[in-house]
């Protein structure tokens, strides 16, 4: 079905159709910025990092660093990210901001700067469209602190941020977990409410005021934009206390505070509002249209719909990508005409219009080769142009991936976890493996002799134990055959927790569905993982007879070969494969003439596994007439070429699974770290071989369970036609395994250890709140004692709170000897900034940037351990 809109003339960002000043007004722009091109970009860097600039009277005027994540209502802003690839490549990403208030003339202008400075950077540049209120989550993910909106716009005279400047006053509601943002609001008890957590900013004091139904993962993220307004507009010269909104009783001084700037409170605060954030369902309805200009009118035409498939783009048009209204893509191709490709912003919001989206829908311009990895994830296959052989094919019968034979180097695996990722390997498969049965529900260990034989019509458990750094490690597979009961899968399930807690919790759980292994558990096996069709291993119980069985051998060394049984008919063989045929009388090992020398060897090796019987080795086309009667007479097979399909490597993603908000929602986390990892919650990572749930030791029984669920539903409902038997890893919070940490750029695994409640250290004098470290250790000296902000400031003065305390109390002390609060690891907290120099020789933030060992010598020598 054809959509039609206004001529491309039209700008999709007019209220008024009939508006032709407004329209010759952006065109006359649009021409003399072609014009000027090179003049108006000059000072645009391309070094890694971020840059912003606001338009102001039509003109990109840049952000001073102490601004950024500072948002002007009605103001427009172009933000250029600019980051460093592994390789030696460079990625950036434009992004356009358009706060609720802004004009017409402010939103064209900024959509072409945004159209121009791609062209400007080559044209590899993803463009984002972002809405006030409604931002991607890689645009909030550049402000790590939070975004602020601040009321009025550019003439407010933000570009004139002076941080000596103490003459302010603004209540800041803040709102989020993972991103916050801070919107300023009525300066009265009015707009305060029990959920959220309030920012009373008073220039030389910040009053944190926690909602009684806030978390602490709110409470957190608050107390670190409180600092980095402190830091970055006060010069860090600014006082914070925090209030419990549950226990206000507990801060008479802040409350005091509080009360002399919002008057006394009368009656009950409003109730909890809830996030207004849609829920991160994805949306399996992906639908491929090209765009193209016909007569003036712009043609939406649909070519494709999910699983899309990249061979449905070419280079010399341009695509939309409609992933059902939640998000819209535009794809150019390099060929595509200079007009079309400066044209494919405007046709994407074009396209919003005819379609009747809401105006926040989210909407993402990319050129072909710098395609976005959430682009990348709604097609079935993709593959990058000089792309190099990945780590393994997978045939077209069976799927079983076949590994380059590699020498693995156990210790280079572990020091290089993201080796140990990319090969899905944690070790050389040379660990202590223990396997155990479902039977009766209960576990029954199973023969060692028969270690790598499993039936489809059973359950099993197997623990695989190895070491790092001479600590042990575990894994645990759930292997679920495709005959066994659901009280068996169940059984499995249930025993698997026991077995999990025997060893306190320390075992990854890897899900295993028959015939979806993954390449280490294959590994484990020595090159004899046998999967039989139906029937049981349990001893004692006779299988019946099924007359000549068939196996299909596939793998080249030991750590990939597995023999699954499949129908003994002749439809079943396949030219580019090993095949065991085993019958009362004897044992044929066929091999097709596509396979290698390898794979003849591994036959070989497997059929021993197999049968006792002597083996009678038969060539393809060679076959005597004894071996078709054995499988029901001859009949076609697959005998071309071998058909392979390199599975290309997805980039992987992150997402959080909480409940915290009142319901469960899945959240995605962009250019992600492990500071990401919120122990509170769980989280999903999604490599496309395999799909990672990390358990937080804080995480609820809920969440647990519903990450579980969520994640089949993420396989079956993913756009690009994932399989469903994906194998599913679920990793405990300190038990990370390499196959798990190689995915995360910088891998810290004493973190853990190091998160005690920093932000949140009582103030040991008693006299209420909290305070934030990092701070000065008292008030700046006032101009005029007498003014409000000076009282307001005094009242959080270390004097009368006790916020840090004499070295005195705390160098050479032992735990029992240190005063009530203090946390005998984090001593170093509760010097005042000039102490904490003297005693540790740096400053507070450089020594937050040495090593953890580092650290750890430092306060040795000042006697703070």
């Amino acid at each position: 079905m054809d959509y039609r809109v206004e001529s491309k003339n039209e700008k999709p960002w007019s209220k008024d159709a009939a508006r032709p000043s407004l329209r010759q007004k952006l065109a006359k722009f649009s021409r003399m910025m072609d014009d000027d091109n090179q003049e108006t970009f000059k000072n645009v860097s391309q070094k890694p990092g971020l840059q912003i600039w606001t338009i102001n009277n039509m003109q990109m005027v840049p952000v001073p660093a102490q601004g950024f994540g500072n948002f002007f209502e009605g103001d427009c802003y172009i933000v250029l990210y600019i980051s460093q690839s592994k390789g030696s490549g460079q990625s950036a990403d434009i992004h356009y901001w358009i706060g609720n208030s802004s004009s017409q003339d402010e939103q064209g202008a900024a959509a072409i700067y945004v159209t121009q400075l791609d062209e400007h950077l080559g044209g590899t540049p993803v463009q984002h469209r972002e809405t006030q209120g409604n931002e991607s989550a890689l645009f909030r993910g550049y402000f790590k602190n939070g975004l602020i909106y601040k009321k009025g716009g550019v003439a407010s005279g933000f570009h004139h941020v002076d941080p000596n400047v103490y003459n302010v006053l603004r209540l800041l509601h803040v709102k989020g977990r993972k991103h916050v943002t801070a919107a300023e609001v009525e300066v009265s008890w009015n707009s305060f409410n029990n959920g959220d957590i309030f920012l009373l900013d008073m220039g030389k004091a910040i009053v944190q005021w926690n909602g009684p139904q806030s978390n602490r993962r709110e409470k957190l993220k608050a107390v670190l934009l409180a600092q980095d307004i402190r830091d970055r507009e006060r010069g860090g010269r600014a006082q914070i206390g925090v209030v419990e909104g549950g226990a206000e009783r507990d801060s008479p001084e802040l409350m005091k505070v509080m009360a002399a700037v919002l008057g006394q409170r009368s009656g009950q605060l409003k109730e909890a509002v809830p996030d207004d954030e849609p829920d991160q369902v994805q949306n399996a309805n992906v639908r491929l249209y090209q765009v193209f200009e016909n007569s003036g009118n712009l043609v939406v035409q649909e070519v494709a719909t999910q699983p899309l498939t990249q061979d449905l783009l070419h280079s010399s048009d341009c695509y939309i990508a409609d992933q059902g209204g939640s998000s819209v893509m535009v794809w150019k191709g390099k060929h595509a005409s200079k007009l079309e490709r400066q044209e494919a912003l405007n046709r994407a919001l074009g396209y919003i219009k005819a379609k009747k989206y809401p105006p926040s829908t989210s909407v993402d311009v990319m050129s072909e080769g710098g395609e976005s990895a959430m682009f990348k994830h709604l097609f079935k296959s993709w593959r990058d142009k000089e792309q190099t052989q990945g780590l393994g094919a997978t045939y077209n019968v069976g799927k079983i991936a076949k590994v380059d034979q590699v020498k693995f180097d156990v210790m280079e695996l572990h020091a290089r976890p993201e080796l140990a990722a990319q090969q899905r390997m944690v070790d050389d498969a040379s660990g202590d493996v223990k396997v155990w049965r479902i039977e009766n529900l209960e576990l029954a260990e199973v023969n060692p002799s028969t270690y790598g034989q499993f039936y489809g019509g059973d359950c099993y458990l197997v623990l695989y134990t190895y070491q790092i750094s001479n600590q042990q490690q575990y894994i645990l597979y759930m292997w679920q055959g495709r005959h066994a009961t659901q009280d068996e899968i169940t059984a499995c399930a249930f025993q698997a927790v026991n077995v999990d807690n025997k060893y306190k919790g320390a075992p990854v759980q890897v899900r295993v569905i028959m015939g979806k292994e993954p390449r280490h558990f294959l590994a484990i096996f020595k090159g004899k993982f046998i999967i039989f069709e139906g029937g049981t291993g349990r001893p004692g119980v006779v299988n019946p007879d099924r007359g000549p069985r068939l196996f299909q051998v596939r793998g080249t060394n030991e750590l990939n070969t597995k023999a699954t049984e499949v129908p003994a008919r002749a439809s079943s063989l396949n030219s580019n494969d090993v095949f065991v045929l085993q019958t009362d009388h004897v044992c044929n090992l066929w091999y097709g003439k596509g396979c290698s020398g390898d794979e003849r060897v591994m036959g070989r090796t497997m059929s021993e596994a197999l049968s006792k019987q002597d083996k009678q080795v038969v060539m393809e086309g060679q076959e005597p007439a004894e071996f078709w009667v054995a499988l029901g007479g001859k009949a076609p097979y697959a005998c071309d070429k071998r058909l392979q399909r390199e599975e290309p490597p997805h980039s992987p993603r992150l997402f959080e699974c909480s409940n915290q908000t009142g319901c469960f929602r899945m959240t995605e986390v962009d250019d992600y770290a492990q500071s990401d990892l919120d122990e509170d919650d769980v989280m999903l990572l999604d490599t496309w071989e395999e799909i990672f749930l990390w358990v937080g030791n804080s995480a609820n029984q809920y969440e647990m369970k519903e990450a579980w669920n969520s994640a089949q539903d993420y396989l079956r409902t993913h756009p690009a036609g994932r399989d469903p038997d994906t194998p599913i890893v679920s990793v405990k919070q300190g038990y990370e395994p390499p196959t798990f940490t190689g995915w995360f750029s910088a891998w810290d695994p004493h973190k853990w250890s190091d998160l005690s409640n920093s932000f949140f250290n009582k103030s040991p004098g008693g006299g209420g709140g909290y305070r934030a470290p990092g701070g000065p250790a008292g008030s700046p000296t006032p101009s005029n004692p007498e003014s409000p902000s000076t009282q307001r400031a005094q009242a959080l003065s270390p004097s009368s709170g006790g916020m840090y305390l004499d070295p005195e109390v705390l160098i050479n002390k032992s735990p029992s000897e240190l005063p009530q609060g203090v946390d005998p690891s984090r001593r170093e907290d509760h010097l005042s900034d000039a102490a904490f120099e003297n005693l540790l020789g740096t400053t507070r933030p450089d020594f937050k940037r040495l090593p953890k060992w580092r650290q750890s010598d430092l306060k040795k020598k000042a006697g703070l351990f």
